[in-house]
């Protein structure tokens, strides 16, 4: 059940953010100060306070690190909104399991699977021919796409670096702490790019608060918990999802309708990310 939950409330991502109307940069700092003032109760009680002192100095670094290259996802895949339609952008950031298996792969020494390989072609197929559709429709389309795609790459390190930390941090320290580095580094970089922080319409600070609460607790700090409950291979694939539900979103409030190029794009990454999650989880299984 949360696991569902956690899909269906990353879905409103990408149709929040539109309807806010702000500059992207904005729109990332106050998604993640919002969500940090909601995590604050259970992050900073007496047992969440007594944990971050006993964190090593090392693991608050990589903690920092990976609150960074959070903050760097949000930032571009926010901005790509602003160019490509919500199904281009929501499809392509889904590829982030593709970078994160590369990078266990490359540092990690981590094997991949015949299958998995196969998986990865099937997406990079659905990748080009969505960015050809784009092209046709113009150049502005295809440079949201470039964004969305280097969207998925910052958020695979994210989750890479997170990867080793999780098992030592309980859950909301851990997220109070990568949402908060996020913060503190969107807000220098507004402040760097001269990017208004104020003032906005009154409805806008409702979207702010909306995509705190809904995609980011409701949906990304679920997906963490729920990893303490449901097998890896059913959070990731559930992931699918969330392009699926952003684009059925879009077609209703934007009326954004998706090209034939578009869908067959998206379904073949979704097949090529579904077959490479299930055959890359557990590749000492496949030799067995």
């Amino acid at each position: 059940m949360g696991v569902i939950l956690a899909v269906v409330a990353a879905s409103f991502s990408s149709v929040l953010t539109k309807l806010a109307g702000a500059p992207p940069l904005a729109i990332a700092f106050y998604r993640l100060f919002f969500a940090l003032l909601l995590l604050a109760p259970p992050a900073l009680n007496a047992a969440g306070r007594a944990e971050f002192t006993r964190i090593p100095r090392k693991d608050l670094a990589l903690a920092a690190v990976a609150g960074v290259f959070l903050s760097l996802h949000f930032a571009v895949w926010i901005n790509s909104l602003n160019y490509t339609s919500v199904a281009s952008s929501t499809v392509l950031v889904t590829l982030q399991p593709i970078f994160v298996v590369a990078g266990g792969f490359f540092f990690l020494q981590e094997k991949v699977s015949r299958q998995g390989l196969v998986g990865v072609a099937l997406s990079l197929a659905g990748s080009v021919l969505i960015g050809i559709h784009d092209f046709r429709v113009g150049g502005e389309a295809l440079y949201g796409d470039l964004l969305a795609f280097s969207g998925a790459f910052f958020v695979a390190v994210y989750v890479l670096i997170g990867r080793s930390l999780r098992g030592r941090f309980s859950l909301f320290p851990y997220v109070f702490l990568v949402y908060g580095t996020a913060a503190v580094f969107l807000l220098l970089l507004n402040l760097a790019t001269a990017t208004p922080l104020y003032p906005y319409p009154r409805q806008a600070w409702l979207w702010f608060f909306l995509l705190a609460l809904i995609p980011t607790i409701f949906g990304h700090t679920v997906q963490n918990w729920a990893l303490r409950y449901v097998k890896a291979a059913v959070v990731s694939v559930s992931i699918l999802g969330e392009p699926v539900g952003a684009t059925i979103l879009a077609f209703f409030i934007f009326q954004e309708t998706p090209g034939l190029l578009q869908l067959i794009g998206g379904a073949t990454i979704i097949l090529g990310l579904y077959t490479f999650i299930i055959h890359s989880l557990n590749p000492r299984k496949q030799k067995e």
